[in-house]
Order: structure tokens, then C-alpha cells, then sequence
């Protein structure tokens, strides 16, 4: 059976190993061919569908025929063995038919690939054909584009317009008949008659330069008249300066500076003009004459007007000093080069480089006290700074504590709210100091002065923060609006400073000093008395265990000033740690208190001890006495003074101690304790003269 299947597989096709003979074929050949089957001949004549209908129909009659066979062994018997053999070979002519399926499958998928294989080089060759025929396209597009974009030299020439050309140009040149149906002739003739239009404009332009020297001649001989006038004005304006002296009229001071302020840079010039303004107007409203500078404010100028000057030349240039730098190049070359760390404070001196000239500010206080402010603009930064000095009409002498008060790094400090002098307000100067190596110009605020941003407003310059800008406009506008509210805070700190400065040389001896407005509020007879006043840093400040909520509170920053004071009265000690803000009197000092008696007692362990210091800091109003305010300082301190006589007064005897109270009761109270805290009388009445609770 295997063998007869073997047969039925092979196909019946031969294949002859050499070439096809020629000429006819011959009736015996065509018979032989007959003769033979050829599947591939077949394929283009079975239809796929039913050959796939056929393949499923196989598969399930195989299947059925497997299930018998497998059902007939199973059962066993006589008559299974020829059944089974029966359906075997039903089976083995199904696998025969599975077997052409799938050879007509494979010489079908043949065709398919060499059919699809045609196809491709036939679409292979129309595209090479496109790509060549687009390619001569593009060739002849580009030659196209060379020939329309050709120029000719006469092109560049401006020519006038047809309708001028025509209406203009003479008959011997326009030839109308002739170029107005030839372009060519029409261009030649216009070319033309632009050479005789240039020909004439040549002749007018030498008959021009004729007349410009005439007049040049003409201004000569009045230059040289203007210059022996200037002479005898100068000797006008000399005689003159008696009479300004005694009328206060300084016309020629005043014309010096404005011819110096020519040459101040844009902001340092702004608040030149704007102090000026801002002086004469306050003199204005103090008398009805003509405008003139105001005695208590003076503005000038100093520094080298040859070096400003100097800044807006162009560098001159010429053979002899190229000469001369061929010369100090071969010097150079034979010394040692600069070292890096050379290099780098070369070009931080070149960033940090000051404007040859400054303004200078004095302003006078109602005690003949005066400021001295020097405006300075660093060209590079684009910024303003200002340096500080205060003078007095007497030699003040000068207590410890009161070393840091009139201080040129500190005693415009926080003028307005935030604002210490310590950074550039210019956000674009971080990536200038990046580059050399700069961390933060309050390593130089001592040599180039504070950059205040009220300086800079005074300057007219603005810097957004939003973006930074390296071009910054100066503004009038901004400066005026902001001269005169900083010219009274320059008066204000000046005077309370100078209060201050007084006050501290009694407290230092022990004497609190009260005037006599404020003699009222507080008691005829105080016991308790100042025995220290010193200056403590601002580290000290903040290790003290009893001032943990003015730290916490973010009331101690590093522009503040703290101070200690002792109080005594018989065994009992009370420590005041005072923090004073720059902008007293407006911002009231903060006393933190601790008493030594009978143990230590802070306002974490005595209600009192927190009345106390609220006594002092909140109800700090009643304090101030008569405007502006500067005795508030002192008059806290007598009233600490007060509150600890009435502390020690009203505390209760211990019986089991012999002899007289300590402190016996001088003070007249109403009630000496109210509450479950047995909170103490701390207020005082005046004209009655008694202590009561709040």
C-alpha cells in the first residue's frame, strides 16, 4: 500500500536537462506530451475556493474515518480487523488528497510571487523614469530663475519715472517716436538723460562748496568777535558778584554748577535738578522774593569734570600710536604675565568703578546740626550709593553707648521699612558679580557707600524684579515723588539720633532724664533707680534665655541696636533688654524683662512680670510726651522705674521674717491685687496720684 502511494505522489512531469530543440516540433512529440499530467497547467484551471471547500471536507472525513478506526479497536472482533484495514485505505486517499491541496497551495503562492515580482520592477521602472524626468524639470526651473534674476549695472541706477522722462527730457534725447515701442531704445535714452541730469547737479554742487566757503569766512570773522566779547562779559560778571553776595542772588555760582552738571550721569543728574528744585521751592514758601537755594538744604557738585569729560571722547587714532603700541607690546612680552588672582581684582576694580563726579547734599536741622550726604553712581552697575556724616554745631561728647548711633554704616539705616543698604537693588548685578567672583557687595558698602533704594528713587531708576533689565531710564516723575517724604525722614532720624546721643551720656551716669512736659506722668517720689546702661551685641541679645519671644516673634533682626539696662532697688534686681529699632521714635523700643529677687522671675513664671513689659511696650503712647516724640525712650525707662517700686511695694510680708518690710508701701493703691493671676495696680493716675488696675 506505502508503495503504491509513493507512486501516486511523485508527479508525472519530465524535465529535460538540455535545451529545447529547434525548428518544428514534430507530430510525435506533441503526441508524447499529451501523454503526461502537469499540475501547474491544472492550477490555472481548479478554482481555490472549491479546492479550499475540498481541503475542509478532507479534514472531516479524516477525522470521522480516525474516530471509526479508533471506535473498531477499541470494540475488537472478527469482522474489525477488515474494516479497519477497509478505512485505511479511505484514509490514506484522503491524505492523497491532502497532499495535491497543498502542492497546488505552494505552486499557486509561486505564481503569486513571481506575478508580484513583475509588477514591482515594472513600478521600479516608472519611478526612475519620474525621478528623471523631475530632475530635468528642476534643471531647467533653476536655469529659468538664473535668466529672470539676471542684473545689469544699469539696474542699480535710480532712474526718473516714464511720465517725467517724456514730459522733461528734451526731443534729441526722449526720441518718442522711436523708444516708445522699443524697450531697449527707450532705457538707452533714459540712461541718457540721467548723465545729463548728473552732469548739471555736478556743476550746481561746485557752485555750492563756493558759496559755503563764503559763509565760512563770513562766520569766522564773527567767531573772532564773539571771542573778544567773551573776555569783557567775564569782567561784567566779576564786578557783579558784590552785588549777588548782598542781594543772595549767586547767578554766577549757580551758572558753574549747571555747566558742571552737563556732565553728571543720567540719575546723579536727576537728583541734582530735583534737589535744587525741591530746595528753592522750600525757600520759595518762606518768603515771597524770587526763587532762590534754600539755606537748609545745599546741593553741589564735586569731583574732576576733565575726567568725566574724558569718559565720552572716542579714542583717537593714528600711525603714531599704533607706533608706539608695536613698541610697548615687544616690552610687555618680556615680562611676567599677570596672575589670574591679579586679573580677577582688575576686573572687580573695573565693576565696582565710581563716576569721576558726585553730588553732595547738605541737610541743616532746626539745632545747626548738619547731614552730609555724598552721592555716588557706579558706572558699570548702573546703581547709586550714598555716604553718611553728621556734624553738630558743639563737640558732642561721645558716651559708649552711643558709639553705633551717628555711625556713617548705620545712621541712615532702614530710613523706610527694609531697607539695610546691604544688597544691590539692580537683580541684573548677580550675574555681574558672578563673573568676577564678587558673593555680595556688603563686602564694599564701607568704600562705595550704601545702595539704598530710596537713593535710587531719588536717582530716578527703577528695577523691576519681575525682569531684569541691563538699560535702566531714569525718571523725573519718580524722583520728585519721593524727594520730599525722604528729605523729612532725613530731618527726623538726624534729630531723634542726636536726641538719643544726649540722652544716653546721662544714662550712662545713672540719670534718667525727664523733662519737664513729662513730669506728669509719673509719681513725685521714685525709689528705684537706673545704676547700668550698656550696648550689647546682637549675638548677646539672642542667647538670652528671657528674650526667646522677641526672637521668636522676628522682632531682633541684625539692623537693630540692643541695649541693657539695670535697675535696683534695695536687694532687688531688674535686667531690661532693650532692642531699638532705626526708625525711632516712630517704632517704639521693646523691653524684655527679668528681676532677681527671691529667685529669678521672667514673664514665663511672673504675671506680673508680663504686666510689666506690657506697661512698658503697649501702652508706649502715653510715654511719647509732646511731638516728635524723642523723650520716649526715657520716659519708658522712669516708667520701669515706677512699675518696680510698685512690684516690690505691694508684694506681701512674710511673717516669719523679724524686723521691718523691706520695701514698705509709699505708693497709694486702690486695689493691691485683682484676678485669680493677683495681677498688681501698674497704672497711674494722674493729677489724683494713685495706682489702679487697667
Amino acid at each position: 500500500m506505502s508503495s503504491e502511494s509513493s507512486k501516486k505522489r511523485k508527479p508525472k512531469v519530465i524535465r529535460s536537462d538540455g535545451a529545447p530543440a529547434e525548428g518544428k516540433r514534430t507530430r510525435s512529440d506533441t503526441e508524447q506530451e499529451g501523454k503526461y499530467y502537469s499540475e501547474e497547467a491544472e492550477v490555472d484551471l481548479r478554482d481555490p475556493g472549491r479546492d479550499y471547500e475540498l481541503y475542509k471536507y478532507t479534514c472531516q472525513e479524516l477525522q470521522r474515518l480516525m474516530a471509526e478506526i479508533q471506535d473498531l479497536k477499541s470494540r475488537g472482533g472478527k469482522d474489525a480487523a477488515v474494516e479497519i484495514e477497509d478505512r485505511r485505505i479511505q484514509s490514506c486517499v484522503h491524505f492523497m488528497t491532502l497532499k495535491k491541496l497543498n502542492r497546488l497551495a505552494h505552486i499557486r503562492l509561486k505564481k503569486g510571487r513571481d506575478q508580484t515580482h513583475e509588477a514591482k520592477q515594472k513600478v521600479d521602472a516608472y519611478h526612475l523614469q519620474l525621478q528623471n524626468l523631475l530632475y530635468e524639470v528642476m534643471h531647467l526651473q533653476k536655469e529659468i530663475t538664473k535668466c529672470l534674476e539676471f542684473k545689469s549695472k544699469h539696474e542699480e541706477i535710480d532712474l526718473v519715472s516714464l511720465e517725467e522722462f517724456y514730459k522733461e527730457a528734451p526731443p534729441d534725447i526722449s526720441k518718442a517716436e522711436v523708444t516708445m515701442g522699443d524697450p531697449h531704445q527707450q532705457t538707452l535714452a533714459r540712461l541718457d538723460w540721467e548723465l545729463e541730469q548728473r552732469k548739471r547737479l555736478a556743476e550746481k554742487y561746485r557752485e555750492c562748496l563756493s558759496n559755503k566757503e563764503k559763509i565760512l569766512k563770513e562766520i569766522e570773522v564773527k567767531k573772532e568777535y564773539l571771542s573778544s566779547l567773551q573776555p569783557r562779559l567775564n569782567s561784567i560778571m566779576q564786578a557783579s558778584l558784590p552785588v549777588q553776595e548782598y542781594l543772595f542772588m549767586p547767578f554766577d555760582q549757580a551758572h558753574k554748577q549747571y555747566e558742571t552738571a552737563r556732565h553728571l550721569p543720567p540719575p546723579l543728574y536727576v537728583l541734582f535738578v530735583q534737589a535744587t528744585a525741591y530746595g528753592q521751592a522750600c525757600a520759595h514758601r518762606k518768603s515771597s522774593q524770587p526763587p532762590r537755594q534754600d539755606k537748609m538744604l545745599s546741593v553741589a557738585i564735586e569731583g574732576s569734570v576733565d575726567e568725566a569729560k574724558a569718559l565720552f571722547k572716542p579714542p583717537e587714532d593714528s600711525q603714531d600710536d599704533e607706533s608706539d603700541s608695536d613698541a610697548e607690546e615687544e616690552q610687555t612680552t618680556k615680562r611676567r604675565r599677570p596672575t589670574l588672582g591679579v586679573q580677577l581684582d582688575d576686573k572687580r576694580k573695573e565693576m565696582l568703578k565710581r563716576h569721576p563726579l558726585s553730588v553732595l547734599l547738605d541737610l541743616k536741622c532746626k539745632d545747626d546740626s548738619v547731614l552730609h550726604l555724598t552721592f555716588y553712581y557706579l558706572m558699570n552697575l548702573n546703581i547709586m550709593t550714598v555716604k553718611a556724616k553728621v556734624t553738630t554745631a558743639t563737640e558732642l561728647i561721645t558716651p559708649i553707648s552711643a558709639g553705633d548711633l551717628l555711625s556713617p554704616d548705620s545712621v541712615l539705616s532702614c530710613l523706610y521699612p527694609g531697607d539695610h543698604g546691604k544688597k544691590t537693588p539692580n537683580p541684573a548685578n548677580q550675574y555681574q558679580f558672578d563673573k568676577v567672583g564678587i558673593l555680595t557687595l556688603r563686602d564694599y558698602v564701607l568704600d562705595l557707600g550704601h545702595p539704598y533704594l530710596w537713593v535710587q528713587k531719588l536717582g530716578g531708576l527703577h528695577f523691576p524684579k519681575e525682569q531684569p533689565q541691563h538699560t535702566v531710564i531714569t525718571d523725573h516723575s519718580l524722583s520728585a515723588s519721593h524727594m520730599e517724604t525722604t528729605m523729612k525722614l532725613l530731618k527726623t532720624r538726624v534729630q531723634s539720633r542726636l536726641a538719643l546721643h544726649k540722652q544716653f551720656a546721662s544714662l550712662e551716669h545713672g540719670i534718667v532724664p525727664v523733662t519737664s512736659d513729662c513730669h506728669y506722668l509719673f509719681p513725685a517720689k521714685v525709689v528705684s533707680r537706673l545704676v547700668k546702661w550698656v550696648t550689647i551685641a546682637h549675638e548677646d541679645y539672642m542667647e538670652l534665655h528671657f528674650t526667646k519671644d522677641v526672637v521668636e516673634a522676628g522682632l531682633a533682626g541684625d539692623t537693630n541696636l540692643y541695649y541693657m539696662a539695670l535697675v535696683e532697688r534695695g536687694t532687688a534686681k531688674l535686667q531690661a533688654a532693650v532692642v531699638l529699632n532705626p526708625g525711632y521714635s516712630s517704632i517704639p523700643p521693646i523691653f524684655q524683662l527679668c528681676l532677681n529677687w527671691k529667685g529669678e522671675k521672667t514673664n514665663n513664671n511672673d504675671d506680673n512680670i508680663r504686666a510689666m513689659e506690657s506697661e512698658v511696650n503697649v501702652c508706649c503712647k502715653e510715654l511719647c510726651g509732646p511731638r516728635p516724640g524723642h523723650q520716649l525712650l526715657t520716659n519708658q525707662l522712669q516708667r520701669l522705674c515706677v512699675l518696680l517700686d510698685v512690684y516690690l511695694e505691694t508684694e506681701s510680708h512674710d511673717d516669719s521674717v523679724e524686723g521691718p518690710k523691706e520695701f514698705p508701701q509709699e505708693k497709694m493703691c486702690l486695689r493691691l491685687f485683682r484676678g485669680p493671676s493677683r495681677i498688681k495696680p501698674f497704672k497711674y493716675n494722674h493729677p489724683q496720684g494713685f495706682f489702679s488696675h487697667r
